[in-house]
């Protein structure tokens, strides 16, 4: 029976309350999902229940040729809230990358040695009465899969997403923040907006000044919310960069030609204009939400964007510069500026390594010339 199949049988059981301890939610639920998953759960050396670290014991190890690998921790249905703390314990005295907590209908993914709070720390939470069984599946499978634990890449996909979840954690975080900022200081793309804006609702074109007035009157932010923003220390605009390991920053002077290198793989290219598009194409390829999350960065130039959804939009100043040689659609719905100095596109392609949390001049090397 494959894993879909699994969560289907498994799902009128939880509902019913069926699985009513923690016996039966690992036999009922963990261990035909990890068997589902590739797992041999009949072989304790890989699956190892009541798994001994010093006195205590965790109820499954996974074991792969690294040792323990990730930890999954059994509560009885509702009750495990506050586990969190004891399984942190148990990964951390073994240095495990993965841990996991369940009820049996929810699913709590943690990457034990990263940074933050333990909720902060949480990967994913998955609800199998709550998600489709297919995208339960999906979820199981990216996390958990035996092949992709063994070679590791299991890891890299939490990771990943652990990454993902933290820098839209902390753009939220700094939206009161950057509207008031926009607003105290009269912001011209701002105020352009709602001229536009205005134009286009009422069919008369405000004063620039009324504008700013009207936004200086709203005080920024109200103050309740003004308030909540205040209390914590201010965290600069510009998004966290991951610590520098150590080593020297490669040079475009280590590729053999014009081009890029990104995962270890060289793909050449015939000009400057040439490697932005590739690059752009490469990391859309390896994660197809990084085109869609570089548009929603709210700073690109002073007076345009360098990604957009149409050509137009890359120059609203100047429509008529659009053409070929300064637009380039790097898939359909996506538009990528390219009249810009090598510089320029350096400093775009550092934007885009921290759309997708890769290092400038480590994970992703460039040559222009």
């Amino acid at each position: 029976m494959d894993l879909l199949d699994r969560i289907k049988n498994i799902r009128p059981m939880l509902a019913d309350g069926r699985l009513a301890n923690e016996a039966a939610v690992s036999s009922g639920v963990v261990l035909p999902i990890l068997d589902a998953l590739g797992w041999p759960v009949f072989d304790p050396r890989v699956v190892a229940p009541e798994y001994s670290l010093q006195g205590r014991r965790v109820d499954f190890a996974l074991l792969t040729n690294r040792g323990p690998t990730v930890f999954v921790e059994v509560k009885q249905p509702g009750q495990s809230d506050g586990a969190d703390r004891q399984l942190f314990e148990y990964a951390f005295h073994v240095g495990v990358p993965m841990a996991v907590l369940t009820d049996g209908a929810t699913w709590h993914f943690y990457l034990p040695a990263e940074q933050g709070s333990y909720q902060e720390r949480r990967v994913y939470l998955l609800n199998l009465l709550e998600r489709e069984p297919s995208e339960s599946a999906e979820r199981l499978q990216r996390y958990l899969e035996y092949e992709a634990v063994v070679s590791g890449e299991a890891y890299e996909r939490a990771r990943h997403d652990y990454q993902r979840a933290r820098q839209r954690r902390e753009a939220k975080d700094a939206l009161p923040r950057a509207w008031g900022q926009l607003v105290s200081a009269a912001d011209e793309r701002l105020v352009d907006l709602i001229v536009d804006e205005v134009e286009s609702t009422s069919g008369y074109k405000p004063e620039r000044a009324d504008v700013i007035e009207y936004l200086r009157s709203l005080g920024g932010l109200p103050e309740r919310e003004a308030a909540q923003t205040a209390t914590p220390p201010q965290r600069s605009r510009v998004p966290r960069r991951r610590p520098e390991r150590p080593g020297r920053v490669a040079e475009a002077g280590d590729l053999p030609e014009r081009g890029f290198m990104l995962d270890g793989t060289f793909v050449p290219a015939r000009n400057g204009r040439d490697v932005l598009v590739k690059l752009f194409q490469a990391l859309d390829k390896r994660d197809p939400s990084f085109l869609a999350c570089f548009i929603a960065i709210p700073e690109h130039g002073r007076t345009r964007r360098y990604l957009a959804r149409s050509p137009e939009a890359l120059y609203p100043n100047d429509p008529s510069f659009v053409s070929p040689s300064t637009t380039a659609e790097v898939k359909p719905g996506y538009w990528l500026m390219t009249n810009a100095s090598h510089q320029k596109m350096e400093n775009i392609i550092k934007m885009a390594c921290e759309v997708v949390g890769l290092q400038y001049g480590r994970e992703v090397i460039v040559r222009m010339r």
